[in-house]
């Protein structure tokens, strides 16, 4: 049954795990108030960027909206006096980017709503509440003994995906949850497959898996129905919350969070495992397990959405298994979510990071000896092991299973085939994600080693520069010194300064002036007329070195290393 014939026109195929960054590039003030310059960009390309502008009061409502979370964020206080000036503006800017900060790398906080409606308002403007009342509106006409309860608002992180609590009339006293979820990235399944895959898993009752009772799929949208278990997940067990609260305002900062004995540990993990063996061995592909995702009930733990796979909606997990070439498959991708499943039971909280090769201490060393194998550094670059080899270890081996047969999924033939086309079309859009991830880190660290090369060479190059400006500037001075040297006892005042000193030539029209009468005064200098001036040589060399000389004379003449003569006046008449 499809409820909903076409999807939005041009409508877009997200992937809402790939995370935002945002830098303040900068502010602008208007008449009362200022305005900051945010660049966002999604995943490693630059090209995937825009720009929003914000207030403060922007981020005062943002704040307010995750206050839910309880956790403190930094975010700068208000000031209503003196807020327009330079310096605190940009204090309070430096301020803001420390809060976008510890928001975009927060795993949950970067994944709400209010987030990223705030960071991209282009891509996350609908109300997808709305939308998701329309459908089911449409479905309750059609199937009228289904009737809605109350909506169990933000039960989940999915953006794309909201809960009701409904009820069956003819079933009175049993509650069920109506998801509606809108279709994801990878989904690679025609729309007939879909509905075949869908109606295998409705129909389907396994020990391990949480049963599926109802499935409705369009080319855009999905709509589901299953029992709702007042016990909660395996998260909710571990963090010892209610089921319906926000999942922001459960899991964000949990007071009494704490991690499981050793026997739960050993039970839940071996029929999670199980669980896993039985949809690897029969095809289906699933890559979305989380405590989440488990249901918990009378020690029996049950996989739920089981049909995100078929569905294409991205898994929660999906950055922390990118950063790792090894694991691309969807099996692998399995068995490292396994591994925060049996971090958080023993620890009673996810990991902070991945790989993990420091862990706290803990009295199960079976427990850390398995974790090692799949989230340590060696692990993750090397390689995991797989479903049926975690069933083998010591810590899983020996526990008791109450359904002790062998467990199996039956496909049509051609389901089949097209389930292992789409599961490698998934892989292939890892593997390259990965590919482009791995290149942005190469091209990241080559800029950065280029440029420190770059910085080193440039440091040289100016060394080099100073140290010949240094040289030419002593050359310079020692060539002064010559220069002075040289010109202090031997040369006289130029007569001509536009040309150079003539040489001594015989037969010269000017005689020196008679000298005077005993005792005779010292002679003045030559003077030679302006006529008497030979003209310039033509010699180019013997004219370019007196030019150089003359002009080297005239910089060095100093007027301070003039001796002062003593003369006699002999100009009075003698008595």
């Amino acid at each position: 049954m499809s409820y909903r014939e076409q999807p939005a026109p041009g409508r877009l195929l997200l992937d809402d795990t790939v995370l935002l960054t945002a830098v303040i590039e900068a502010s602008q003030n208007l008449q009362s108030h200022t305005e900051y310059i945010i660049k966002v960009q999604r995943g490693v390309s630059s090209d995937n960027s825009w720009q929003v502008i914000r207030r403060y009061s922007d981020f005062d409502v943002l704040n307010s909206s995750l206050m839910v979370c309880g956790i403190s964020l930094p975010l700068p206080p208000k000031k209503l006096i003196g807020n327009m000036d330079r310096e605190f503006i940009a204090e309070r800017q430096r301020g803001l980017q420390t809060y976008l900060d510890s928001i975009t790398q927060h795993p949950l906080l970067s994944t709400s709503l209010v987030v990223k409606k705030f960071l991209d308002p282009n891509n996350y403007s609908a109300n997808y509440t709305e939308i998701a009342l329309q459908q089911v509106s449409m479905f309750f006409r059609s199937d009228l003994k289904w009737e809605v309860l109350e909506p169990l608002r933000d039960i989940g992180w999915r953006i794309r995906k909201k809960y009701f609590l409904i009820k069956n009339k003819e079933q009175p006293k049993e509650s069920y949850v109506l998801s509606w979820v809108d279709l994801g990235p990878d989904k690679f399944l025609s729309d007939k497959d879909l509905q075949s895959a869908m109606k295998l898993l409705t129909g389907l009752s396994t020990p391990y898996l949480c049963p599926l009772l109802f499935s409705s799929t369009s080319e855009s949208s999905a709509l589901l129905i299953r029992p709702f278990s007042e016990s909660g997940s395996l998260r909710d067990h571990i963090c010892k919350v209610k089921p319906r609260e926000m999942y922001l305002k459960k899991y964000c900062n949990p007071k009494k969070s704490q991690g499981l004995e050793l026997q739960h540990i050993k039970l839940y993990g071996r029929q999670i495992l199980e669980g896993l063996k039985m949809l690897h061995d029969s095809g289906l592909f699933f890559g979305h397990l989380h405590t989440s995702n488990i249901i918990v009930d009378d020690d029996l733990c049950r996989l739920l959405d089981v049909e995100n796979g078929v569905l294409g909606v991205p898994s929660v997990l999906r950055p922390a298994f990118t950063q790792f070439r090894k694991i691309n498959t969807t099996e692998s991708i399995d068995v490292f979510c396994f591994g925060h499943i049996l971090y958080e039971m023993a620890y009673g909280r996810p990991p902070e990071g991945v790989p993990v090769d420091q862990y706290p201490s803990v009295p199960y060393t079976a427990v850390v000896s398995v974790l090692q194998s799949i989230l340590s550094t060696e692990a993750c670059k090397s390689g995991m092991p797989t479903v049926s080899e975690l069933i083998k270890t010591p810590l899983f081996s020996d526990v008791q299973l109450q359904c002790s047969e062998k467990l199996q999924i039956k496909l049509p033939s051609r389901l089949k085939e097209a389930l292992k086309t789409a599961k490698e079309s998934l892989e292939k859009r890892l593997q390259e994600e990965q590919r482009l991830l791995h290149q942005h880190r190469r091209l990241t660290r080559a800029q950065s080693h280029h440029c420190s090369e770059e910085e080193r060479k440039k440091r040289k190059i100016m060394a080099r520069k100073k140290s010949r400006q240094t040289a030419c500037e002593n050359e310079e001075d020692v060539s002064v010194r010559n220069n002075n040297n040289s010109g202090s006892g031997a040369s006289s005042p130029p007569t001509c300064p536009s040309s150079p000193t003539p040489p001594s030539t015989t037969g010269s029209n000017t005689a020196p002036p008679p000298p005077p009468p005993p005792p005779p005064p010292p002679p003045p200098p030559p003077m030679l007329d302006s006529s008497s001036c030979p003209p310039p040589l033509s010699s180019s060399n013997g004219a370019g070195g007196g030019r150089a000389a003359l002009l080297s004379s005239i910089q060095s003449f100093s007027k301070g290393k003039l001796k002062k003569a003593d003369t006699v006046d002999h100009s009075k008449p003698v008595i």
